[in-house]
C-alpha cells in the first residue's frame, strides 16, 4: 500500500528552520522527522513512498541519495573494510518515488500530479511532512475499506494552549475555558484514501478547502477520532517537545498502536 507524503510546503510557521532546510527535513535526533514518519508507516509493513516534492526538493533528494545506513546502525568490517554486515537496518526495504510538483501548488494539486504513480491502488494513504502520531494504522484502513466511502482523516484534539471563548449578545461572554475542555476537534493530517478521490480534484483545488466539502456533502468522508497521542512540529516549542519525548528512548510513533494485530505478510 502506497504513502503519499506532502513535503513540498515552505514551512512559514517554522521560517528560522526552514530557510536553510524545508521543514521535512528538520532534524528530531540524528534524523529529519520525515524519517521518522516514515518509519511510523514502515512499522505497519507499509513501505513504497511517494514524495511530493517542492521548496528544496534538492535538499530532500539528496539526503537520501547519500543516506548511508552504517553511519546509523551498528555493523560489522570485515575484509579489510570491504565487507559491511549491517547488524541492524531502517531503509532498506523502503521505496522512494520523488516528484517535483510545484513550488507554491496546493495539497490537491501536488496529489493529483503523483496519480501516474498510485496506478493500480484502490487504497492508498497520505500525511503532510511535519506531524507524528502512534494511532493505530491497520484499524484506520479498515475503518474505511469497511465502508463505501471515498476519505477517512485521522481526528485529535487540538495540543496548543489557548482558551476558547463562547460569545453572547455581540460583545457579552458566555463562557471562557482552555482548549482541552471544549469539544474541539481539528484535521490531525493522516489520511487513508480510496483512488477516487483523484477524481474529485479538479485543477488548481485544493484537498480539504476544495473536495472534502464536495464529498462530506455526498456523505464520503468519515473521520477517525483518536485521543493518543499526536503532535504536529509547527513551532520550535514543538520540535523541543518532540526532541524531549525522542531523548526518553521510547517516542510514542516508534511504538505505535495496533502493531499486534498485524498479519505477518507486509501491507505493502
Amino acid at each position: 500500500m502506497k504513502v503519499v507524503l506532502f513535503c513540498g510546503g515552505l514551512g512559514l510557521r517554522m521560517r528560522e528552520e526552514s530557510t536553510r532546510l524545508p521543514k521535512p527535513m528538520i532534524p528530531l535526533g540524528d534524523r529529519p522527522i520525515l524519517w521518522h514518519i516514515m518509519k511510523y508507516y514502515s512499522s505497519f509493513g507499509c513501505r513504497d513512498f511517494v514524495l511530493c516534492l517542492g521548496y528544496k526538493a534538492e535538499v530532500i533528494k539528496q539526503y537520501f541519495l547519500d543516506y548511508n545506513e552504517a553511519l546509523t546502525n551498528d555493523f560489522v568490517l570485515r575484509d579489510g573494510g570491504k565487507t559491511v554486515e549491517l547488524l541492524g537496518s531502517d531503509t532498506h526495504d523502503w521505496s522512494m518515488t520523488f516528484v517535483n510538483t510545484g513550488l507554491n501548488s496546493t495539497i490537491g494539486e501536488r496529489l493529483k500530479a503523483v496519480e501516474p504513480y498510485l496506478e493500480g491502488e484502490e487504497v492508498f494513504l497520505a500525511t503532510y511532512g511535519d506531524g507524528l502520531t502512534d494511532a493505530p494504522l491497520r484499524d484506520m484502513i479498515d475503518t474505511l475499506t469497511a465502508r463505501a466511502k471515498t476519505a477517512l482523516f485521522l481526528c485529535v484534539r487540538p495540543t496548543h494552549q489557548f482558551h476558547v471563548v463562547s460569545l453572547r449578545d455581540g460583545n457579552g461572554v458566555e463562557a471562557i475555558r482552555d482548549v482541552g475542555d471544549a469539544d474541539l476537534w481539528i484535521n490531525g493530517g493522516f489520511f487513508v484514501f480510496r483512488r477516487e478521490i483523484l477524481d474529485h480534484l479538479g485543477p488548481g483545488e485544493d484537498l480539504v478547502g476544495h473536495a472534502f466539502p464536495r464529498l462530506i456533502a455526498e456523505d464520503k468522508v468519515i473521520a477517525y477520532p483518536y485521543k493518543g497521542f499526536w503532535a504536529p512540529m509547527d513551532t520550535l516549542k514543538d520540535k523541543q517537545t518532540l526532541e524531549t519525548l525522542l531523548e526518553s528512548g521510547e517516542p510514542p510513533w516508534a511504538s505505535p498502536r495496533g502493531l499486534e494485530r498485524q498479519d505477518a505478510t507486509p501491507t505493502g
